[in-house]
């Protein structure tokens, strides 16, 4: 594996090359010294190793799809494993394998959240979904089982 490193100078994109910047409190041909910059020149350094194929981690026994901000981890006090956040094997998911099915965080998530943090396409359940700005405060949250099923049925995508 081969390391390089590129060392340029470049136009400040904060104040496009002028040293200056001029924001909301600059008025009528005011202006301050940009700080990002030296009289509109960036000096970018760059360091990078050549790509060889994606590097094996031996830290880690379980992937997600993504995380909604939720402590993720085993807890022998109550009892909780990784699989209880859904995922999937990491040798299967260093394998290409993609993610099987129910393996959201469906324990802690409504499809609602889990699509909107995972990335998929937005669900809504019409005359389901109450918690407009935080999911967990819906009137169907604690019930969220039911959403699942109804997910799973595919009722509600758009």
């Amino acid at each position: 594996m081969s390391h390089h490193r590129l060392e340029f100078d470049c136009i400040c994109t904060k104040c496009n090359g002028t040293g200056l910047y001029v924001g909301r409190g600059e008025r009528d041909g005011a202006a301050v010294v940009c700080h990002a910059c030296d009289k509109g020149k960036v000096h970018r350094v760059i360091e990078y190793d050549d790509y060889e194929g994606q590097v094996k981690r031996d830290d880690v026994r379980r992937v997600l799809k993504a995380n909604p901000g939720i402590c993720v981890g085993e807890n022998k006090e109550e009892g909780l494993k990784l699989e209880d956040f859904g995922g999937m094997p990491y040798e299967d998911w260093f394998a290409g394998m993609g993610f099987p099915p129910k393996s959201e965080m469906r324990n802690y998530t409504c499809p609602s959240w889990w699509c909107q943090c995972a990335g998929k396409p937005s669900i809504r359940f019409k005359d389901r979904c109450s918690g407009i700005g935080m999911f967990c405060k819906c009137s169907h949250f604690d019930d969220k089982a039911t959403c699942w099923a109804m997910y799973d049925r595919g009722e509600g995508r758009r």
